[in-house]
């Protein structure tokens, strides 16, 4: 399916010129979510996959080029057996259902994380969506899997000292430039705005190089009930911070 084209007051009160390349967001409330409602945890979860449909949706209609959503975290894992099970066969599912529309879309998918830990069944999924939406363009959108912050930055310092043993690299070259090659989004802008839903003040282990100088936004909105009308509404406050990097 083909996405919409927007209409003419689609982006009303939107800055093209001042739009993010590169949004993250941590999904985070789908629990509580299904607990407010007696519900099973994994309905959250359910619900949750279909609104990460429609911001995907909202971010290729807003000309967004980039997506990381934070999906399974390392610390994940510790969640009861069944939810996780349940999680990855909602993770498959997505996979293989929306392949053809994300490829029809111009979208890229890409993943980070140690992905490696995943179960068969969903990395033959993640390998064959990664295959057959290769040829996107138009916006990338990259789910973070079994990711972890400090395992990344780790994991980046190791491949360095491992190259700088063997002689590939000299350890006077190494800044800050230099060691992002190194990270799982070497070729990815670092994110302009990272959005938080059900009101927690962290960013637990999420993208901890890349948020350096990223603008944030926490909102008390758990993921299930989140939608495209408040995503613009983000962006828009987006829009209306003056970003200094430090500068005055």
């Amino acid at each position: 399916m083909k996405y919409k084209e927007p209409s003419s007051d689609y982006r009303s009160g939107l800055d093209p010129s001042r739009l993010p390349k590169h949004v993250a967001i941590i999904m985070d409330g789908n629990g509580r979510w299904a607990r407010q409602r007696s519900l099973e945890r994994i309905e959250g979860h359910r619900r949750g996959v279909e609104v990460v449909e429609d911001i995907v949706a909202a971010c290729r209609r807003a000309d967004i080029p980039y997506l990381t959503l934070y999906a399974f975290s390392t610390e994940n894992w510790q969640r009861p057996q069944s939810e996780v099970q349940g999680i990855m066969s909602l993770l498959a599912a997505f996979l293989a259902k929306k392949q053809e529309e994300l490829k029809e879309n111009g979208i890229r998918l890409r993943t980070i994380g140690e992905t490696h830990m995943l179960p068969e069944s969903v990395l033959m999924a993640l390998e064959n969506a990664l295959e057959h939406t290769r040829s996107g363009t138009d916006m990338t959108l990259t789910l973070a899997l079994s990711y972890g912050g400090r395992a990344e930055i780790a994991g980046a310092a190791r491949r360095i000292a491992g190259d700088v043993a063997v002689g590939k690299v000299a350890a006077d070259v190494i800044d800050e430039a230099f060691f992002s090659r190194y990270l799982y989004t070497h070729d990815m802008p670092d994110p302009d705005l990272m959005i938080r839903t059900s009101g927690e003040m962290r960013i637990s282990n999420f993208l901890l190089w890349q948020l350096a100088y990223t603008e944030l936004y926490i909102t008390d909105t758990l993921w299930p009930d989140f939608g495209e009308d408040e995503f613009l509404e983000i962006i828009r406050d987006f829009q209306s911070r003056e970003r200094r990097f430090g500068g005055v």
